[in-house]
């Protein structure tokens, strides 16, 4: 069962390589490696308390660290489209995007990963909820 599992998820990484033309999935430069180690170390261990902050509702706690994360990730997805959209694949081992089409439609399915972080930092930054300064009591 774990074997076929993990047949099956190198057969679509393989599947969506080439057919998206992502040669960065298949051999990633040491670059896009530390920004997976960052995303594995940094940013999946906020994800279930992002989740947590915001389905529960009414906590103000999670504006700074999700101000931090937002801008970690935003920061990370700007060399990323670079490399897609200036980067000379003629010389990777593994099939790249050759043609401007080929180009902006990996770049469409990375856009996401910048838009996401981007309204979360916006949101943390200019909703007055999460703008508001708490008043405490005085004893």
């Amino acid at each position: 069962p774990a074997a076929l599992l993990f047949f099956k998820l190198t057969d679509t990484l393989q599947w969506y390589a080439t057919t998206f033309r992502d040669p960065m999935m298949l051999q990633p430069p040491e670059w896009f490696m530390a920004f997976i180690y960052c995303e594995a170390f940094l940013q999946l261990p906020f994800f279930p308390v992002a989740a947590y902050a915001f389905l529960k509702g009414g906590c103000k706690w999670i504006r700074t660290p999700a101000i931090i994360y937002s801008t970690h990730v935003a920061t990370t997805l700007f060399p990323i489209l670079m490399h897609i959209l200036f980067h000379d694949f003629s010389t990777s081992e593994h099939l790249g995007p050759q043609t401007l089409r080929e180009r902006l439609t990996l770049l469409s399915l990375y856009v996401p990963y910048l838009l996401i972080p981007l309204l979360i930092l916006f949101t943390m930054v200019y909703n007055p909820y999460y703008n508001q300064v708490e008043k405490r009591k005085r004893k």
